[in-house]
């Protein structure tokens, strides 16, 4: 099918959400225009929130590759072209080009798979050419309770038959909590091959104040080796009392991350009631949660002091309200789609579709579009051909690909 991506809209609203009659002479509305939660909040600075659409963009098709997943969360190239895919209740399969699904590829530890949890994200390392070596998160069980967990085996997927070889746990998140929500969690290697993990704050009231808590993992982003051990120079190693994995702190559910063209990392998480939010985390920095936030709790009652700045809190690089429901990203730097070139792709769960940003020189949104697709899209890739790759997390999920109309 063919989805046209530009839309025309009548009215939309200013930076705090006022309703206008239309947009200011010679500006073009925003993709937002829905009432938000966040009533009387305002934006730090111009385009944090509800940018305007982008002068151009591209039509595309939509293929289905493979279809009758069980709630994919995460797909990965291998060099040949086949595509490794999780599926949340615990299965790993490789996918063919032409959407020839394996069985499920033996070898990966039991995983918590029930509400939120299960089996994650899934990354090749940097030297898979030589070591073989794929790296999968996971809500792992333990006794009292679960955590997100990252492990890495030797993929031999040369035959008939994948398997996985040579398991190792090599991060846990601490401390064990018994909650089946916010795991996070995506998994970005560094240009240095160190790796971030995103790790949510676990939801529940008594777990998401410990995202302020430099002694637990909850609501973090951390940066380990690929073997698991610390790098030296992460931001609180030696600190008493410090986890020293940890890189930035004060989020709630990242589970959005890709590293952009100069190699720096970029998360999108979950916000509260309206409140999504793009970062940049830099090491040592804190972003908040829940001390800060836009939006409010599903209650409909503020998030503590229902303050959205205060000094020594990282303001979000955008925030959205209402809510896209961000899981998955990707800077597109292919060539099938010229008009998307340098923006970043976001997967949208509640949005069913694709949000674009496009951002300006100085990392600030200079606009954001809406691309349609009507599932649940949980993670966004770019293939080798410069066409974008979706899965969609619903109980019938499917592998897609987009192509530029007509081609």
């Amino acid at each position: 099918m063919t989805v046209a991506v530009l839309a025309l809209l009548a009215a939309c609203k200013d930076a705090s959400g006022r309703q206008q009659a239309g947009p200011p002479a010679g500006a073009r509305p925003p993709a937002e225009t829905r009432e938000p939660n966040g009533k009387g909040q305002t934006p730090a600075f111009p385009n944090q929130t509800r940018a305007p659409q982008p002068a151009s963009s591209e039509r595309f098709a939509i293929r289905t590759i493979a279809s009758g997943l069980s709630h994919p969360w995460a797909l990965a190239f291998l060099p040949d072209g086949r595509l490794l895919v999780t599926e949340r209740p615990g299965r790993l399969r490789v996918v063919s080009q032409a959407g020839e699904v394996s069985a499920p590829v033996p070898g990966l530890p039991k995983v918590d798979a029930r509400d939120q949890g299960g089996l994650l994200d899934v990354e090749l390392s940097p030297g898979f050419a030589t070591d073989g070596l794929i790296y999968w998160s996971y809500a792992e069980p333990r006794p009292g309770g679960n955590g997100t967990a990252v492990a890495r085996g030797r993929l031999v997927a040369d035959g008939p038959e994948p398997r996985v070889e040579n398991v190792q746990v090599i991060f846990r998140q601490q401390p064990t909590f018994d909650s089946t929500k916010h795991f996070g969690s995506r998994l970005v290697f560094a240009p240095d091959g160190t790796l971030f993990v995103t790790l949510g704050e676990r939801s529940l009231p008594a777990s998401r104040v410990k995202a302020q808590d430099l002694s637990t993992d909850f609501g973090k982003v951390v940066r380990i080796n690929p073997d698991g051990s610390i790098p030296k120079d992460n931001p609180f190693v030696g600190q008493a009392g410090d986890r020293p994995e940890i890189w930035s702190y004060g989020h709630r559910n990242v589970q959005a991350a890709a590293l952009d063209p100069k190699g720096r990392l970029w998360t999108v998480e979950h916000g509260p009631k309206g409140g999504d939010e793009l970062n940049r985390p830099e090491a040592g920095k804190n972003y908040g949660w829940p001390v800060i936030t836009y939006g409010i709790d599903y209650s409909g009652a503020p998030i503590g002091e229902g303050v959205t700045a205060k000094a020594g809190m990282e303001q979000p690089v955008y925030y959205w309200d209402p809510v896209i429901a961000p899981s998955g990203m990707t800077f597109y730097t292919g060539d099938a789609f010229p008009a998307w070139k340098g923006s970043i792709l976001i997967g949208g769960l509640v949005q069913k579709g694709v949000v674009r940003l496009v951002l300006g020189p100085d990392d600030r949104v200079a606009a954001e579009e809406r691309l349609p697709i009507g599932e649940r899209v949980r993670d966004v890739r770019q293939g080798a051909d410069g066409a974008v790759w979706l899965v969609t997390d619903e109980t019938d999920g499917k592998i897609l690909k987009l192509s530029p109309a007509g081609g």
